[in-house]
């Protein structure tokens, strides 16, 4: 049960299982077909984990507990692409190791030793602490059911920012491979479509933790009461925090989650959200204090043409 990551060439839509109408999340409408990529393992919870590289025609459509690397192009709000059969991993690859914010990087961090997280497609950005690797612009982070035979995202984020992606280190699955679970991932994604900001906050911090760490448990999920916030930059908005009790130990990776969700309304009228998620109940868990200094970094700012 550990986040996925992908992307196409069209920018698609999410439907959000929590609410109807669905709620675009602004990475693709994944159709089915095979991932790209090593064989699973297991992510938190007990789910499997992969990373997927794909070509930026391709959609892939990655497992409930993938951890991969999607690159997404061109107007999220198009039309879904469908699986590209030719996509090469190598390309993918190719453009991975180019620089993480290549194209538009973004304003300047507004915390002294911080590092500015952007996402160009909503133009919003955060700042991370310097602990934190920021990911590539097209990197889309998300998570599904783990029996979905169409595996797809119950929630996701854009060009996220990651701490200690090695975390922890297990063979879950006993296939000879070992499988790496981050510690924290924190990103950014539209969600237009949405009733309210408070409905935003609610549910996509608890598909976060259902998604990364309960399922198919959705009663060992408690959400915290919807309050307002106002980040440093004057945005005002809604936000949730959900947190696991009980995740069931069947393997070291398996632990306890939590996730805080911000969610408003941009400049332009739509729905966009912040999102952080994380391991709970640990040794390396990130403060409630530093989930709230990067929350109120949140800004909106007008990506370049580069």
């Amino acid at each position: 049960m550990w986040p996925g990551e992908q992307s196409p060439a069209g920018g698609p839509e999410q439907p959000n299982p929590y609410k109807e109408p669905p709620a675009p999340w602004n990475a693709p409408t994944l159709a089915s077909g095979p991932p790209v990529g090593g064989p699973p393992g297991r992510g938190p919870g007990g789910g499997r984990t992969k990373l997927v590289a794909i070509g930026a025609a391709a959609a892939v459509v990655v497992a409930a507990a993938v951890t991969g690397a999607v690159l997404l192009g061109g107007d999220e709000d198009d039309s879904a692409a469908g699986p590209d059969p030719a996509a090469s991993s190598a390309s993918a690859s190719a453009s991975a190791a180019d620089d993480p914010r290549s194209g538009d990087s973004g304003p300047a961090p507004t915390v002294a030793g911080w590092t500015v997280v952007a996402n160009p497609d909503h133009g919003i950005a955060f700042d991370v602490p310097a602990s934190w690797a920021p990911k590539s612009r097209d990197w889309v982070t998300y998570v599904a059911e783990d029996d979905d035979p169409d595996e797809k995202p119950l929630v996701a984020m854009k060009a996220p920012a990651v701490l200690q992606e090695e975390w922890c280190a297990s063979d879950g699955d006993r296939d000879g491979s070992v499988d790496h679970t981050p510690l924290a991932s924190a990103g950014t994604r539209g969600n237009n479509g949405a009733r309210s900001t408070e409905d935003v906050a609610r549910t996509d911090s608890a598909a976060w933790v259902y998604g990364a760490y309960t399922q198919p448990d959705r009663d060992k999920i408690s959400t915290g009461p919807v309050t307002s916030f106002t980040t440093a930059s004057g945005i005002r908005g809604s936000v949730a925090t959900s947190r696991s009790s009980g995740v069931a130990k069947k393997d070291k990776c398996d632990v306890e989650g939590k996730a805080t969700t911000f969610a408003f309304e941009t400049a332009d009228g739509d729905f966009a959200s912040w999102s952080f998620f994380g391991a709970a109940g640990v040794d390396d868990e990130v403060p409630e204090t530093t989930v709230r200094e990067i929350l109120a970094t949140v800004r909106e700012y007008t990506p370049s043409d580069s």
